[in-house]
């Protein structure tokens, strides 16, 4: 489809102007808050009919993701559509976008869904990734090299936050993994000596302009994002510059629309590689929401809608606390929220969900303040009243 601009409060078609979002999650319940205060509209298609996204939605399409008659309702509904999470089924970004724009586009979204579509577009576009082989045979894994263990084994196809990944540190151990995992194609990364990780997020419009955020240093728990500080020095600003002209060269690759984050791997050495992309808002960029003057989500919309791209500013030094249902667990009821809220700089973003249940998202908290020790401090008594491990 052609860029077109859709100016927010403007009819089309007759109705107020509305967009559209594939999956109904956090990450969708904050597009859609950000698309409504901008004035527009705003649609959901998601089978659960508690959704967080929906629950908030003008319009809240009750499908499976490849049903017609629900991509139909939406298409009828929205004057541009995007996704929330990168597992949406690519045919079905396909059939939404022969009728109406989609960004970012079923092409991008299916080579974000497969890891081994995903490396190779890394490498055409210049960006290091770690040494890697594919295992889709027994002769695949007869062939593996040596060098390439210990390593990592992951599915090429629906692995995130850590699941469907396994370590192996020998070829019996690999042989073992590959059968757990059922035989599916899957992807041997070397292990490589870690530093820390950081990731980056950028904004690329339909004619190509493309603005980005400051790089975020991220760090994980059991493969999900647990904290992202974000402040001028978090990584050597010579990595930062490599990290944010990677990403801008991986989303010109793709021809990309939207709101993209590429992660990345610091090693000893103080050399980068490439781990992932997200073809959609990242959690790591969830900071933006109370340190910056625009956030992910605001240019989720905007380059939905053809909007004009303003780079983002960022106000001060920020750190993210993701905040997992283990905490409610802990608690066994609502956590102290009375006593975090007391603490100066604090912002909490809870997604809407009714049930708790481990490592499962319930929101975040964002800590801003005027200086980096300021901002670390407030987060490390938060953690603490929360009983989330110190960082």
């Amino acid at each position: 489809m052609t860029r077109q601009i859709i100016l927010p409060g403007a009819m089309v078609n007759g109705q107020p102007a509305t967009l559209g979002v594939m999956g109904g999650g956090q990450l969708g319940r904050m597009f859609v808050q950000a698309a409504q205060r901008m004035g527009y509209f705003t649609a959901v298609l998601d089978p659960d009919a508690v959704s967080p996204a929906g629950l908030l939605s003008h319009h809240h399409v009750r499908a499976d993701y490849l049903d017609e008659q629900g991509l139909a309702q939406l298409m009828q509904r929205c004057a541009a559509i995007t996704t929330e999470f990168e597992n949406v089924p690519a045919p079905a970004l396909r059939t939404l976008g022969a009728q109406r724009p989609v960004a970012p586009s079923a092409d991008a979204v299916a080579i974000a869904q497969d890891r081994a579509k995903e490396k190779a577009h890394f490498i055409k576009c210049g960006v290091p990734v770690a040494p890697h082989a594919l295992i889709e045979s027994d002769a695949h894994l007869a062939a593996v090299q040596e060098a390439l263990l210990p390593g990592i084994l992951k599915t090429a196809r629906l692995g995130y936050d850590g699941k469907g990944q396994q370590r192996v540190q020998t070829r019996a151990e690999l042989a073992a993994a590959w059968e757990a995992l059922q035989r599916v194609p899957c992807v041997l990364e070397k292990m490589l000596p870690l530093k820390a990780e950081c990731s980056v997020i950028v904004a690329r419009g339909w004619d190509g302009q493309m603005v980005h955020f400051p790089v975020q240093r991220n760090l994980h728990r059991d493969g999900i994002l647990a904290v992202t500080e974000v402040y001028p020095g978090n990584i050597p600003s010579v990595l930062a510059d490599q990290a944010i002209a990677a990403t801008r060269s991986v989303a010109d690759g793709l021809h990309y629309v939207g709101v993209l984050c590429v992660e990345f791997f610091i090693l000893q050495d103080d050399t980068l590689v490439v781990n992932e992309m997200a073809p959609r808002p990242h959690n790591s960029g969830h900071y933006s929401l109370d340190a910056c003057d625009q956030s992910q989500f605001d240019l989720q919309v905007r380059t939905l809608a053809g909007l004009p791209l303003v780079p983002p500013r960022p106000y001060c030094p920020s750190i993210m606390l993701n905040l997992l249902g283990d905490v409610w667990l802990a608690f066994n009821d609502v956590p102290p929220w009375d006593k975090v809220l007391a603490l100066s700089g604090v912002h909490l973003h809870l997604y809407g969900k009714l049930k708790a249940g481990k490592g499962r998202k319930m929101g975040h908290l964002n800590i801003t303040g005027n200086t980096v020790e300021e901002v670390r401090q407030t987060a490390l008594a938060a953690a603490q009243m929360l009983g989330i491990a110190p960082f």
